[in-house]
């Protein structure tokens, strides 16, 4: 079984929903990298996920969003994100609108993530991101709970990121 037939298998996948966004982001030529859970997973033993948290750049959104509607994908709008899914699958795609994503961009680079070649943020960007989303307390618990745990596996397999840490979020994981 192949990464990719593991993901599909896991989210119940009648249709491989993340090549449908590799395959619309190639289309419209748009600058893009993964963040969050899987993001991590490039730098660190991989987790199961069913969430694939996205950054595309800005002044693109409307134009994949457009693209993802004809390609069969559903929206549903947020404050700081627009998910994409289908019925085809339960994975969740979530394109980050917080501003502060947009830099990780241009640092990106090409890994693999489940059998997949995608752009994906900086381990210090994926750290980064996580940190943000763990110490925001309107998250629910469990989220920041994910978080945290997020940020243990990378500082885990790379130590050098613990000066990164605020001293609260290192003392958690020492």
């Amino acid at each position: 079984m192949t990464a990719k037939d593991f993901i599909r298998a896991v989210s119940n996948g009648e249709a491989d929903i993340i090549q449908m966004l590799l395959d619309i982001i190639t289309q419209i030529g748009t600058p893009y990298c993964i963040i969050g859970g899987l993001g991590v997973n490039a730098y660190a033993d991989p987790v199961v996920s069913l969430d694939l948290d996205i950054v595309v750049i800005a002044r693109n959104l409307e134009e994949l969003c457009a693209k993802a509607v004809e390609a069969g994908l559903q929206i549903e709008r947020f404050e700081h994100s627009i998910n994409l899914s289908s019925s085809k699958s339960d994975l969740r795609i979530q394109l980050q609108t917080d501003a502060r994503y947009q830099e990780f961009i241009s640092r990106s680079q090409r890994r693999n993530v489940l059998g997949y070649e995608m752009m994906v943020a900086t381990m210090e960007d994926v750290l980064k991101g996580k940190l943000w989303a763990y110490m925001d307390q309107t998250r629910r618990k469990s989220k920041r709970q994910k978080d945290l745990a997020d940020i243990t596996r990378l500082v885990e397999t790379y130590p050098d990121l613990l000066i990164h840490l605020p001293d609260s979020v290192r003392a958690l994981i020492e």
